[in-house]
């Protein structure tokens, strides 16, 4: 089982389940943690191979795919007890979330999806295409380095905690979640034409020029979903300014908490601007 740690208040009976992206762990919702406790229950956990969940690596494997980590998340649920949760993540992390919605909605009360990886655009398809060819020459670790600079190229706070986490990825594992993300935009472009009648709010980086564009549009598409930019941002928003990022999601997983009308009344209210997100 992934591991784990539950923090738990007595002024909510809402549960929020941080999940982090590819090459970090749970502490790198640090940013989001202190605030977070103080209004819901929290689940951190760390994906197969990463952080405190590395013994989790299958040995001679040689790739993983988006329904086994997201079945990774739903039995820590389950031995949980949780049956319920609204989601926070970030970068990958949206897709797994994404997924555990898939496989079943009725587990996802909420996404909130930082830096939201919708679909791959040209620049970050051509990035992929460069770090496969590359991978065979040079170490993982200054690969992961090239890409954190080429997505996140004036947030050094950001970039430096992720490769930080990187660095306690071994190679194979390192090449396992490459693989996965590789092979993401089929999936992408199925979530894309099939929405899930889940309260979603995109939160993104105004400096967020490979992912976007992308949220932006679907954004706009999709019935249930809301977008909000957050300002001197890139990529990895939660980290570049965490109280914005604390302070539009929790508002947000209030709003939908205790909203009693029907989930599309609620989108449609928060697209008209009716609602405030910046005030909790």
């Amino acid at each position: 089982m992934l591991f784990h740690k539950t923090y738990i208040t007595a002024a909510s009976s809402e549960w929020i389940v941080l999940v982090h992206g590819a090459g970090g762990s749970s502490s790198t919702w640090f940013k989001q943690l202190r605030e977070y406790i103080q209004h819901f229950n929290v689940l951190l956990l760390d994906l197969r191979g990463h952080g405190k969940s590395e013994h989790l690596a299958v040995p001679g494997s040689k790739g993983y795919s988006f329904k086994e980590v997201s079945m990774d998340v739903i039995e820590v649920l389950d031995h949980l007890n949780i049956k319920s949760a609204h989601f926070v993540g970030i970068s990958l992390g949206t897709v797994i979330i994404r997924t555990i919605g898939e496989i079943d909605a009725s587990r996802v009360k909420s996404m909130i999806l930082g830096g939201a990886v919708t679909r791959l655009n040209l620049r970050s398809r051509f990035l992929v295409v460069i770090t496969k060819f590359l991978k065979h020459y040079i170490p993982f670790i200054w690969l992961y380095s090239i890409c954190a600079y080429i997505l996140m190229p004036r947030h050094k706070e950001s970039r430096s905690i992720f490769i930080r986490e990187a660095k306690r990825l071994a190679q194979a594992e390192f090449l396992r979640w490459f693989k996965l993300s590789t092979e993401v935009n089929p999936l992408l472009r199925y979530f894309h034409e099939k929405e899930i009648a889940v309260p979603t709010l995109y939160l993104m980086g105004d400096e967020d020029y490979m992912f976007l564009p992308a949220a932006r549009k679907i954004a706009n598409e999709h019935e249930h979903a809301y977008l909000h930019i957050i300002s001197n941002s890139g990529h990895v928003c939660n980290v570049d300014q965490p109280d914005a990022f604390n302070r539009v999601s929790i508002n947000f997983v209030y709003k939908v908490s205790d909203w009693d009308k029907t989930q599309a009344e609620l989108i449609k209210t928060l697209k008209d601007n009716q609602l405030d997100l910046n005030n909790i």
